[in-house]
């Protein structure tokens, strides 16, 4: 068993373990101690993270290079990070999830609500996607593997570690198969519809489980409506809302291939006759339908993120404005839109604003529904809510 005596020992400075002590995961560059010593290590080095004064916080996995530089895994400092530990983690996860979602479709490890920070793994009956987004998990990942083996051993298992955040810890992207081989998109089953990812080149993982619950909900107000999905990736609103019953669907995206997997889905599950799917620009097309005096019973824009940094967020909030301003125009009188925003450095609050004066750009009134979040396969570390960075707003227009 590892022991502290074993590990380098990264300190804070005077006053900066009262968050960590109060549960927090995380400790920032300026919070520590960085001498000589600290910047030397190699980035995802396990350290012994202690306060000032000395006392012990845990074992974390520290990086000198970005913001978040240490980040816990264990709060003994001489917890052993190996396949056991692993498997531990893994098997309370994988409890949770079967007792959410049962039948092996769901985000298996969210990062820091599973106690496995940067690290993500979606399920896909017998395959999973790994992509390990910290130098830390990057240098654990055999140890990791092993332990999917031992708990799921499943049949395939993509490594995807293109995500750009990667960049932030100084680690390169790529793409491998650690485990069996890939042939083409695999099937996946979410509120009893059938649909296809792609686990090596899709977007993110190849499917986007945090939105299965918004899916549900706004598919149970779909029956016999006229129905747009604005970026619609492989159709995981579309098909949801032709399933419950609407009259017709109409699917918008900007990539060809994403399309492709949500016609071939619209066919497994029989109801191609009633979708209808357009390769375009989402504004382009929005202000071509409105022009076209096209309205809709139901609207769904659930764009990919406008702010991927804090220096985005002046356009960001532009562009969010935008999108509604443009959607609500589309919606038929008494009909519903929902919105949706993924981006991490975009707060609730100021999608709120941003949603409030693009309907008033739009000159439409109306009622919000419901506001959500991520699946509950998406937990968040009771610790860092800010991590809590899918929004969505179902609201009905007048």
């Amino acid at each position: 068993m590892t022991t502290t005596n074993t590990r380098p020992v990264v300190r804070l400075l005077a006053g900066r373990h009262k968050r960590i002590r109060g549960g927090h995961p995380w400790a920032y560059s300026n919070e520590i101690a960085m001498d000589a010593t600290a910047k030397k290590l190699e980035p995802g080095t396990l350290v012994r993270l202690e306060a000032a004064t000395g006392a012990a916080l845990g074992v974390a996995m520290f990086n000198p290079r970005p913001l978040i530089a240490a980040r816990i895994l264990d709060r003994d400092p001489g917890a052993a990070i190996d396949a056991p530990f692993f498997e531990r983690k893994l098997g309370a996860a994988l409890k949770l999830r079967e007792r959410l979602y049962p039948g092996g479709h769901y985000r298996l490890i969210h990062a820091e609500a599973d106690g496995l920070p940067g690290l993500v793994v979606d399920r896909y009956g017998e395959r999973l996607a790994v992509q390990a987004n910290t130098a830390g998990m990057d240098r654990l990942l055999p140890k990791l593997l092993a332990a999917l083996e031992t708990v799921l051993v499943p049949a395939v298992v993509v490594v995807r570690n293109d995500s750009s955040v990667r960049r932030l810890e100084g680690l390169a992207e790529e793409v491998r198969i650690a485990k069996g081989a890939v042939d083409g998109p695999v099937e996946l089953k979410e509120n009893d519809a059938r649909y296809l990812a792609d686990l090596v080149a899709g977007q993110k993982t190849g499917w986007f489980y945090d939105q299965r619950d918004n899916r549900a909900r706004v598919a149970r107000l779909a029956s016999d409506a006229r129905v747009l999905d604005v970026y619609a990736h492989t159709g995981g609103f579309a098909i949801a809302c032709a399933r419950a019953g609407a009259r017709e669907v109409v699917a918008v995206d900007s990539s060809g291939p994403a399309l492709e997997l949500a016609q071939l889905a619209a066919r497994l599950n029989g109801i191609a006759n009633r979708c209808r799917f357009a390769k375009a620009e989402a504004f382009a097309e929005l202000e071509r339908l409105a022009a076209a005096h096209e309205r809709f019973d139901v609207v769904v824009a659930d764009p990919p993120a406008f702010v991927k940094s804090r220096k985005d967020l002046g356009a960001g909030k532009r562009g969010y404005r935008k999108l509604v301003r443009l959607a609500a125009a589309l919606v038929a009188d008494g009909g519903l839109l929902f919105m949706a925003s993924c981006s991490h450095n975009l707060e609730r609050a100021t999608f709120d604003v941003e949603l409030a004066r693009g309907l008033a750009d739009a000159g439409r009134t109306g009622r919000v529904l419901l506001a959500s979040g991520a699946a509950r396969d998406h937990p968040t570390h009771p610790a860092v809510p800010e991590t809590a960075y899918l929004k969505g707003s179902l609201l009905q227009l007048d």
